[in-house]
């Protein structure tokens, strides 16, 4: 499976998803173990408030995608943006925290 969490510079599940200012893309497989780990610098907290209504959306939904994300992880995300992923068919996993990795393993299968 492939996921995406919000990453802080510790290794520590970020909080919040849309403001998320670096995420990492992890491939998981069945059995739980990490295949794929790939940090990115979004920027999303400074790229929050720039465009038109719905335009952030649309950048984050576009960057999944292009990842083929099937699970995002987050100890927090707004209502609007988890109603769109859900219209995306992605899974949401919402109010965790702890080491990225560990969060991946336990939720990435």
């Amino acid at each position: 499976m492939v996921l995406c969490m919000p990453i802080a510079m510790n290794g520590q599940l970020g909080g919040g998803w849309g403001r998320a200012h670096d995420v990492v893309v992890a491939q998981v497989s069945e059995s739980g173990d990490i295949t794929q780990w790939e940090p990115v610098t979004v920027r999303w907290d400074e790229l929050h408030d720039e465009g038109g209504e719905g335009q952030h959306h649309a950048r984050i939904a576009k960057f999944l995608m292009e990842h083929h994300v099937k699970r995002v992880i987050a100890g927090h995300m707004g209502p609007g943006m988890h109603h769109m992923l859900g219209k995306m068919g992605i899974d949401v996993v919402v109010d965790v925290s702890g080491d990225a990795r560990e969060l991946a393993q336990r939720y990435g299968r």
